[in-house]
């Protein structure tokens, strides 16, 4: 766990990615190369549902929407008209190894995730079967398999919501799953990437308002200030996660060090000027004397050696357990 003064983002990506090429290098002899991929929070929930994607194979995340905007089938259409989502999983020579009974465990599978359930087409070399293209045009049914890049022998697995995270939730953790299944990870490989550029603040239904993502100390990008108020869905954070085989094994943010600044984070959080004295006066009074430029990342230790020794659990790395 490391704070740095007088740094900014890249510096302490840096320095971290050298402390994870030495670790490598001398625990298991591997060259790791730098720097690593960064890739932006929102590209990382479109392309794999989730901000710690796992990347060592595809099944990447379609989006539907405008292919399908103008559909009649209910489920799709009451989904985009909500603001959510369709999108869709390609699983490339899929429908030897994906019988409809395999299908129908999926779907009780996404359901977990909130799902409401996991339309499918299958492109069997004898039959076609799907269960929603009856309710789709000629023209829709060839535009939505043109779009995924459907050949025979492929399967078509679609989830939508009118809520977006729970297609990025349902399908984040399908791709990984089937995946698992059909044996489609390089377990030799480590896969080390940055996710940036985290959204600043995530809307509570429960306290009907919203609250920061991270911290309320984590520094906006500066280009997005004038957006606390007026649009706080917008603002992007200084936030950084490393990410190894689809698990977080560290994070950090660059603070912020002005003053004017954190008050103006303190006021879009619903903070009164006296509220937020009372529960964050030692740091507005110390600000009075300065504060330099400062970020830093701590690991996830345990769960890093746990990767890094191919386990699949803490509980096998950690020195001393309690139970």
């Amino acid at each position: 766990d490391l704070d740095m003064s007088f740094v900014d983002q890249d510096d302490v990506m840096a320095v971290n990615e050298g402390f994870m090429k030495r670790v490598f290098k001398e625990a298991l002899g591997i060259e790791i190369e730098t720097p690593f991929r960064r890739i932006p929070y929102e590209e990382a929930m479109e392309r794999y549902g989730s901000d710690k994607p796992d990347t060592r194979f595809g099944l990447e995340l379609i989006d539907l929407g405008d292919v399908l905007e103008n559909c009649e089938f209910k489920v799709f259409a009451g989904a985009l008209a909500g603001g959510g989502a369709v999108k869709a999983i390609l699983v490339p020579d899929g429908a030897e190894r994906l019988s409809r009974k395999e299908i129908d465990k999926l779907t009780e599978f996404v359901k977990t995730y909130r799902a409401k359930g996991l339309a499918y087409t299958r492109l069997t070399p004898e039959k076609e079967t799907s269960s929603f293209e009856k309710f789709l045009s000629e023209e829709e049914k060839n535009a939505l398999r043109q779009r995924v890049g459907a050949k025979t022998g492929d399967v078509i697995l679609i989830v939508a919501d009118a809520n977006k995270q729970v297609v990025y939730d349902s399908l984040g953790a399908l791709r990984c799953e089937l995946a698992k299944r059909l044996s489609l990870i390089d377990e030799s490989k480590f896969d080390l990437l940055w996710v940036t550029d985290f959204p600043q603040f995530e809307y509570s239904e429960e306290e009907d308002r919203y609250v920061a993502k991270h911290h309320p100390f984590t520094c906006p990008r500066l280009s997005d200030v004038d957006k606390l108020k007026t649009d706080p869905a917008a603002v992007h954070a200084l936030a950084y996660d490393m990410v190894l085989n689809g698990c977080e094994v560290g994070g950090g943010s660059i603070r912020i060090n002005d003053p004017e600044l954190q008050e103006k984070m303190f006021e879009a959080l619903g903070f009164t000027p006296e509220s937020a004295h009372e529960r964050f006066g030692y740091l507005i009074d110390a600000f009075q004397y300065g504060a330099p430029p400062h970020g830093g990342m701590a690991f996830g230790l345990d769960r890093l050696v746990m990767l890094m020794l191919g386990k699949d659990s803490i509980r096998d790395v950690i020195a001393f357990p309690k139970v």
